[in-house]
């Protein structure tokens, strides 16, 4: 018998299982597809592998604004996919090989829970059972697509993250219902390599949940680099490749596109696991678990999208890594202390310019009734980010809490925002002050300046 199962390769389960590895755990980890998940195979690695590619595509072309000059700069876009498959391949091959170094079990194949005995819980898989003393569920999540009538009809016209990420021939025009995080990379990288890009939105603003006063700055750059912005539109239906939608004025509307990507949100992957057979509770369709990540089934727990909650790839990460301390501590006799918290997780946007943030934006602490203090400063304060970014625009904001002056978020706008914003992380977890954190050196000269910048204007 093992001394936990785990069920999902992606980010929360494979980090999971060489974290109770390296402890001395017997872990059995079970994956239907590619270790790595949806992240590494069908999200965050291989769209940033393609995002870097349109960001240096976009440097040849532009290098004359820093006194280089390329001619006749083009792009192969049949080579920047063949790339992508190649880092996605390297990576996977990574995960495998750490497992093996930590002496997790990996089976490839669809895992079923077939309940609990005396023995431990049951899981079969390629005809095959497991038993193990504890579970954990980290099955992850999939595209959401709503009952939007003609999806169904538009056959491969229709495209999520899974498909767009496959295609092997460039569309020509591309409309994406959805500005979210993902909506906005993908528009993006067509955009930079001159696909015609149109995006629908139903909210008001872009990137919802994020700063408003940084997604729309974001927004007006994409809007000058030729993508075309439909917010506060609801779409009625799809005739082909034309997405009908109506307007917040009232009037109907209509956009096409050789492609049509759905980017509305994820679901929690629960369905044919066997968790009624355990009795596992679900909130909205997702694994309801407290903050050590426990379910309501003892020595049963999840981590990662399956609980709907925050659907990050490092959430999940970290998520998994709660439960194992704790699995680790009662072997040893000791008590669970480990818990997760959510007040420091970080989100990135890695468009062109990018976009990060943790913490409260504005609107949060407004909402929540917190009082606070803000300073709001340009990227181009930071030498290093002049020096970089020609014609280049950014911003960076700070905000501390009114009472103790406790840094409570941070916002950025500008690259290289996403390598800067773990700093932010780390001084909303410990609780840093305005006067703590002007006490630290930062390196000059970097872009990272312009956080201590913004301190030292409150």
């Amino acid at each position: 018998m093992f001394d936990l199962a785990i069920i999902g390769g992606g980010p929360g389960g494979y980090v999971a299982a060489e974290r109770a590895g390296a402890k001395g755990l017997s872990v059995v980890l079970f994956e239907k597809r590619e270790l790595g998940g949806v992240c590494l195979n069908e999200g965050c690695i291989p769209t940033k592998t393609l995002l870097y590619s349109a960001k240096v595509y976009a440097y040849a072309r532009h290098g004359d604004k820093y006194g280089v000059k390329a001619e006749g700069v083009s792009y192969d876009f049949g080579q920047i996919v063949a790339r992508k498959n190649k880092v996605v391949k390297k990576l996977v091959a990574g995960v495998g090989a750490k497992m093996k170094a930590h002496k997790v079990e990996v089976i490839k194949g669809e895992a079923y829970i077939k309940g609990r005995s005396a023995e431990g819980i049951e899981i079969t898989c390629n005809g095959e059972s497991y038993r193990a003393a504890n579970l954990l569920l980290c099955t992850g999540s999939e595209a959401f697509v709503p009952p939007i009538p003609g999806v169904k009809e538009a056959g491969d016209v229709i495209l999520t993250n899974r498909e767009i990420l496959a295609l092997t021939e460039q569309p020509k025009s591309l409309v994406i219902i959805g500005g979210g995080v993902i909506g906005m990379e993908f528009a993006s990288f067509y955009n930079s390599i001159g696909t015609e890009v149109i995006v629908v939105e139903m909210l008001p603003e872009i990137l919802g949940g994020l700063d408003g006063e940084i997604s729309a700055m974001l927004r007006d750059i994409y809007a000058k680099k030729g993508i075309r912005f439909n917010l506060s539109c609801r779409v009625a239906e799809v005739r082909g490749n034309e997405v009908v939608c109506f307007a917040a004025d009232g009037k109907t509307e209509t956009v096409k596109g050789d492609k049509i990507l759905v980017s509305v949100g994820r679901r929690a992957v629960t369905a044919g696991l066997g968790l009624e057979n355990l009795g596992v509770e679900l909130n909205r369709g997702a694994v309801k678990v407290d903050d050590q990540m426990r379910t309501n089934v003892p020595n049963v727990f999840a981590a990662g999208d399956i609980t709907g909650f925050s659907m990050l790839a490092h959430t999940a990460s970290r998520e998994g890594e709660v439960v194992v301390n704790n699995l680790v501590a009662v072997a040893n006799g000791q008590k669970p202390t480990d818990t997760m918290r959510y007040n420091a997780i970080p989100g990135v946007v890695y468009t062109n310019p990018e976009v990060a943030g943790v913490g409260l934006t504005e609107e949060q602490a407004k909402k929540e009734g917190i009082a606070y203090r803000i300073s709001k400063l340009p990227m181009a304060y930071a030498g290093r980010f002049v020096a970089e970014n020609e014609g280049g625009t950014g911003l960076c904001k700070v905000l501390v809490g009114e009472k103790y002056g406790e840094v409570i978020g941070v916002h950025m706008l500008g690259n290289p925002c996403s390598e800067m914003i773990y700093g932010a992380c780390i001084a909303i977890e410990q609780e840093m002050t305005v006067k703590e954190m002007q006490e630290v050196v930062f390196p000059h000269p970097t872009v990272s300046e312009i956080f201590k910048e913004a301190i030292f204007e409150l």
